[in-house]
């Protein structure tokens, strides 16, 4: 499976495949022609008691990826990106600023060890 986060912030390329925002809040200055997803899931999205509580502390990062995984485990929407996943590239979009601690990355990585389950 070939799985890439990007920012929303970025522009859209043709290599991304099919593009995916995995954020609750649409992008804060982005019209939908920028961000230019084929879907929304808002609801794969960390809840937004997990978002807040988290606030991107790198503290609580080891904490938030665990608490992040269990909300996705009762996710259907995860079924759905990983059958994009197997039709092609598939790039999930993300807003945040920092691009080594936000969702996109524990989704990508969660969606990766559920195919090879």
């Amino acid at each position: 499976m070939d799985i890439q986060i990007k920012r929303a912030y970025e522009p859209a390329d043709p290599a991304d495949g099919c593009r995916v925002l995995v954020d609750r809040l649409w992008p804060r200055g982005r019209t939908k022609e920028q961000v230019a997803c084929e879907l929304w899931l808002k609801e794969i999205a960390p809840s937004t008691e997990l978002r807040k509580w988290f606030n991107h502390d790198h503290a609580k990062w080891a904490e938030f990826q665990q608490r992040y995984r269990a909300e996705l485990s009762a996710y259907p929407d995860v079924r759905q990106l990983l059958q994009k996943a197997t039709e092609g590239r598939l790039t999930l979009v993300y807003g945040a600023h920092d691009q080594e601690y936000n969702q996109a990355v524990v989704l990508r990585d969660y969606l990766l060890e559920q195919k090879q389950d």
